[in-house]
């Protein structure tokens, strides 16, 4: 059973790799910088997201992917109300979004009309490591009341991400999180990782956070 099951998989996850690197393509020749951020249930992605769109939609067109494993459009609508486009992906249960989900996301999006893309994917820490969407950075959200050991028992998905946002700085007076253990973890896994502490709701820290996109994007529009 094992032995068969291997050649299956396989063939799924290079099946999503041709996906999304025609996704890839799709968004170069556009200019887009797409971004997908990765979290567990509560961290705060679409507290992130809003305050992204709101340092940044006066500047550049941005638009926005939501996946859910619910036909709920709670996040979607929150986007909408900011005057973002959002495209709302109902997974049918499966904890991730893969490549075939987002490239009918894009067919949803005006492309030409924008400069990012930013993905919302399902809340887990396993499932979304696993699947390459043609993003071109992957961001994971971690929160001070998760705890300090998410690196050591969650290790893949911190190898495969380009920053790490720690989230809810403003209650590291009030939970016990030991942040050189946390990053200890996180520096074993990827040490070139970059690494923006803050608040979503303070709004401490994320001016870092939002510097670092528009750097991500000035590269890009320099090639």
């Amino acid at each position: 059973m094992t032995t068969s099951r291997v050649p299956v998989v396989e063939k799924i996850m290079d099946a999503n790799d041709q996906v999304a690197q025609q996704i890839r393509q799709k968004l170069d020749s556009h200019g887009i910088l797409a971004i997908n951020i990765m979290a567990s249930p509560g961290a705060g992605k679409t507290s992130l997201i809003l305050k992204t769109i709101t340092a940044l939609s006066s500047k550049y067109k941005m638009a926005v992917i939501e996946g859910d494993t619910a036909p709920v459009t709670i996040d979607a609508d929150k986007v909408l109300a900011s005057g973002v486009p959002a495209v709302q992906i109902n997974t049918g249960g499966e904890c991730h979004l893969d490549a075939m989900m987002m490239s009918r996301g894009l067919e949803q999006l005006p492309l030409e009309q924008l400069d990012i893309i930013i993905v919302e994917n399902v809340g887990n820490l396993i499932c979304p490591a696993a699947f390459n969407l043609g993003t071109h950075k992957n961001v994971l959200i971690a929160s001070v009341p998760e705890g300090d050991d998410k690196p050591y028992k969650y290790p893949n998905i911190y190898r495969g991400v380009h920053a790490l946002i720690i989230n809810k700085t403003d209650l590291l007076p009030y939970i016990t999180f030991n942040i050189d253990y946390f990053r200890q973890g996180v520096e074993m896994l990827n040490p070139a990782l970059a690494t923006f502490p803050l608040s979503c709701k303070t709004g401490d820290g994320l001016s870092e956070w939002i510097s670092w996109i528009e750097n991500q994007l000035n590269t890009r529009k320099a090639k």
